[in-house]
């Protein structure tokens, strides 16, 4: 039967096969009809004899040239299931099932849609799935690799040898599959890829759902099926809530690194399992609405914090496997707290085993460098130009959305992909035809993923980290917005920030900066922030930012909180600002969190806590974050005094907040202030408090307006205000009676 097989035999299939670098291995390994028989090939490099096992019978196959290359022609074809027995010596023998006899998943329908950007679930095609064909277990492999040519599967279990396990290159589409029987949940792997110049590289899985803990780097196969979720009631509620509901609902965030909120006594990392009851519990103590979690998807680097991504379908392993992150998510919301996650779409590291230069060509990213590189991070941007890129992406922010639960994704570094010569000098980047520097490609990018969202994950809903001036951040793409549901006030911030740690002798010098973000607070749907960003890098933490001595200190910064709640906007604190953190934020180390042993730390907690109890209980001062009637000034030009007044309005027409501060450490023991009506105002709120830290000072609970005309206003009110505070008072707005007319 020798010369049906030479005669069938490609020899040119062949050499590629045994250089490992064949892209339809399939041409002649496996099962193949011929001249009314049938052909089996198989491959396995340094064999001394491979044979068929079909039930009880054995079949010994036929040698075909000198490289561990066997073939059988059965001119019966009476050779049914069966699988192949490989002897390397007389003691080392194995056995197992062809790879290479079945037909490919992937079908036509998938390969269109991800050419055309739109298959929104390419994450269950591509990657790898543990599944049954025929009857037999074991675990698809697929990678799109247009340019290789060739890839392998390697792993553990093929000696990490890339001519064992060839993939066969999909009709027109640049994707490679290959169904391996017996391999299943944590089986290690990576791609080999023979690139068009003829290199190998080893590349970890774009579409990996979970990754070998760093500072190994390979994909792990897992199973992320079998977990029963407990938050149904959570998301039927979450598919309910409309953009419109969103805006008028309360955001209290607890940004938070997982890595260092806190670390067991042997400084190892809490898991995902053991975080969710102490966090959980330590933000409904707290009344926080929601959590933000820095750098979850896989990456090598703990010092990059999660914003230098290798596997973006991937949990990190760092704190347990995906399931346990799910368990965390199902946790964390029947606590009520809503989880947000950092996304990072702007850029990706140079990590050899990364996209970078994924098949041996810039694929993942632009291929010329000045649209496809940060030089001052020193990463890689996005080719958002490309259809199969942006659906890589679109497609992990659904995933997140729909296999995670999670309920927001926060946008990092939004600017840098929105300008062309972001973080760029001159010849450092390439302009459009007419000259204009905004990356086009990104704002389609951005139409198509917010207006999928919408439909594909109704509920989930996108925060921008954008730092500039970008007009339409947050209006709807229909309007010809970017369609996000909120941005972070980075002005406000930054110029907040700027006045606080001015001392106060000098305030009021700069008073301008204090007020000034109410002249555009309503251009966009903002989050007033103070991140993980404002103290790190010589930054100095939020308590050494304040001027002055530490009672100076304290009693500043819990004014600074205050104006912060009270600024319309939704809100976000970075995990230990909440209790006066001294030192500045270290990834490598636990929070600080001995600190609460001293009064004054606990009084900035427990300030903390109150502010959230306001916030979550008063729609005032959520209700209308995104409406001018929530606001109004009393007195926001008193630059000598460092003063400042206003109203925040919610939902009713009745009950109302009044705000004032005071931002020099001079008492005043009477302040005069007009305001809108008549009536009682009773504090519930008052920084100085002795629970909060503070001495206790303006002790009166309930004031009354009179009918005085200050400031243009009908009536009047005489406050005393402790130095560096802030008060609040809850009222009853009365409207003034119109005179009568015949």
């Amino acid at each position: 039967m020798r010369d049906k097989i030479e005669k069938w035999m490609d020899w040119q299939c062949y050499d590629r096969i045994i250089a490992g670098e064949c892209d339809n291995p399939q041409r002649l390994l496996g099962r193949h009809k011929c001249d009314g028989g049938v052909i089996f090939a198989a491959y396995r490099p340094g064999a001394g004899k491979i044979s068929i096992v079909c039930g009880k019978k054995t079949y010994d196959m036929e040698s075909v040239g000198n490289e561990g290359f066997f073939a059988l022609y059965d001119d019966k074809g009476s050779i049914g299931s069966y699988e192949y027995s490989v002897q390397y010596s007389q003691e080392d023998i194995i056995t197992y099932k062809d790879p290479y006899i079945y037909e490919p998943v992937i079908g036509d329908l998938d390969k269109y849609l991800f050419a055309e950007g739109t298959h929104y679930q390419i994450y269950k095609k591509l990657g790898a799935h543990i599944m049954e064909i025929n009857g037999v277990s074991g675990t698809l492999f697929a990678v799109w690799a247009p340019n290789a040519r060739s890839v392998s599967v390697v792993g553990d279990f093929n000696m990490w040898d890339k001519r064992l396990h060839q993939m066969r290159r999909l009709e027109n589409s640049g994707i490679h599959e290959l169904f391996i029987p017996g391999i299943g949940e944590g089986a290690v792997y990576k791609y080999s890829i023979t690139t068009a110049a003829g290199e190998t590289v080893f590349k970890t899985d774009p579409y990996a759902s979970y990754c070998e803990i760093r500072p190994q780097n390979a994909s792990v196969v897992y199973d992320p099926d079998g977990y029963t979720w407990k938050d149904n009631v959570w998301m039927n509620k979450r598919k309910s809530i409309t953009r419109s509901d969103r805006q008028r609902m309360p955001m209290s965030i607890y940004e938070c690194h997982i890595g260092s909120w806190r670390r067991n006594p042997d400084g190892s990392f809490y898991s995902y399992t053991q975080l969710a009851d102490e966090l959980g519990s330590y933000l409904k103590e707290m009344d926080y609405t929601h959590v933000e979690l820095m750098g979850i998807s896989e990456y090598p680097f703990d010092g990059s914090w999660g914003y230098q991504v290798t596997g973006y379908y991937a949990p990190t392993s760092r704190y347990g496997t995906p399931k346990d992150f799910k368990y965390f998510v199902d946790k964390l919301h029947s606590y009520g707290i809503s989880v947000i996650l950092d996304w990072v779409p702007a850029h990706f590291p140079r990590d050899a085993h990364g996209l970078g230069r994924f098949d041996g060509t810039p694929l993942y990213e632009y291929s010329d460098p000045r649209k496809g590189e940060h030089p001052d991070w020193g990463t890689y941007i996005f080719d958002y130009s490309s259809n199969e890129v942006c659906n890589f992406l679109l497609s992990n922010a659904l995933y997140w959305a729909n296999e995670f639960h999670i309920d927001a994704l926060r946008v990092d570094a939004v600017a840098s992909m929105l300008y062309l010569d972001y973080g760029k000098q001159d010849g450092q980047w390439l302009p459009n035809p007419d000259g204009s520097n905004d990356n086009k490609d990104v704002i389609r990018f951005f139409g198509h993923l917010n207006s999928v969202i919408e439909s594909q994950a109704p509920g989930l809903y996108m925060i921008a980290e954008e730092s500039t001036a970008w007009a339409g951040v947050t209006a709807p793409v229909e309007f010809g917005g970017l369609g996000f549901m909120f941005k972070w006030n980075m002005g406000w911030m930054n110029d907040f920030l700027d006045y606080m740690k001015t001392d106060p002798l000098f305030r009021a010098g700069n008073h301008n900066k204090l007020c000034f973000s109410m002249m555009y607070a309503y251009s966009e749907n903002f989050i007033q922030v103070l991140s993980h960003d404002e103290v790190v890098h010589g930054k100095a933490s939020m308590i050494y930012k304040m001027p002055g001595d530490m009672p100076h200190k304290f009693a500043n910064l819990k004014t600074a909180y205050a104006f912060m709640y009270a600024h319309p906007g939704k809100k976000l604190l970075f995990m230990g600002q909440e209790f006066a953190q001294t030192h500045e934020w270290n990834e490598a180390v636990s929070l600080e969190w001995d600190l609460l042993e001293y009064e004054a730390h606990a009084g900035v907690r427990n300030f903390i806590r109150k502010l959230n109890e306001l916030y979550v209980s008063n729609d005032s001062m959520y209700y209308n974050d995104c409406d001018p009637i929530g606001f109004e000034w009393l007195t926001c030009d008193d630059n000598k005094n460092s003063v400042v007044s206003f109203v925040r309005r919610g939902s009713g027409t009745k009950k109302h907040l009044l705000f004032i501060f005071n931002f020099t450490p001079v008492e005043h023991e009477v302040y005069k202030i007009g305001v809108l009506c008549p009536g009682k105002y009773t504090e519930i709120l008052n920084s100085d408090d002795v629970i909060f830290g503070g001495e206790g000072r303006a002790q009166e609970k309930v004031l009354k307006a009179v009918k005085e005309e200050y400031y243009g206003r009908d009536y009047s009110l005489k406050i005393k205000l402790p130095p560096l505070s802030a008060r609040v008072f809850e009222y009853n707005y009365t409207e003034r009676k119109k005179p009568h007319t015949n």
